[in-house]
């Protein structure tokens, strides 16, 4: 009956060491999704081209260098298309210092293009179809859920990271932490 003393110690030393892991793990998790976490995004994500509603390509990395806002929006998802009108306003007002947005669509390309023929924005769009629920949750977003606004500082590193509806003192806040002004 020797062994059994040290073997309930090698199962709580076990127990610990999976509940440190786990705790680690957690908190590192925690980190990389929350609202900034300040690494850089790589070769593969720059490396991107979406197909642009009106024809051509949208290249990541000609965006490359700027402050960034890449919003992921459908046409059924009601915040997405909420949120829009005041995005293009922000794109509109702060476009010119710098501060670049792109809208990235998750939806099918025929319904996108309808949709943006009724309800224009002046901010560039790709269609990312099931690639961008890819993309989100690679970006951080597991769930996969919509809207999601990713923003990129000008070495392009994540500077915030939102699920869900946008409101104006977000745009702001980021508008004055990129630009400066």
């Amino acid at each position: 009956m020797t062994s059994s003393p040290t073997r309930r110690g090698m199962l709580y030393a076990g127990v610990a060491a999976a509940a440190a892991a786990a705790g680690l793990g957690g908190a590192w998790w925690k980190e990389r999704v929350s609202g900034a976490g300040g690494e850089v995004l790589d070769a593969a994500f720059w490396a991107q081209s979406f197909e642009r509603p009106e024809g051509g390509d949208l290249v990541l990395s000609s965006l490359r260098g700027k402050p960034l806002l890449l919003n992921f929006w459908a046409t059924w998802c009601p915040p997405c298309v909420e949120e829009m009108p005041m995005i293009d306003a922000f794109f509109r007002e702060h476009g010119g210092n710098g501060l670049q947005v792109v809208g990235l669509a998750i939806d099918q390309p025929s319904a996108v293009r309808k949709f943006l023929q009724r309800t224009p924005v002046t901010y560039p769009t790709g269609l990312a179809g099931l690639q961008g629920t890819e993309l989100v949750k690679n970006l951080g977003n597991t769930g996969g859920g919509l809207p999601f606004t990713l923003v990129l500082n000008g070495s392009g590193s994540v500077a915030a990271r939102k699920m869900g509806k946008l409101e104006p003192a977000d745009l702001d806040t980021w508008r004055r932490e990129l630009v400066h002004g």
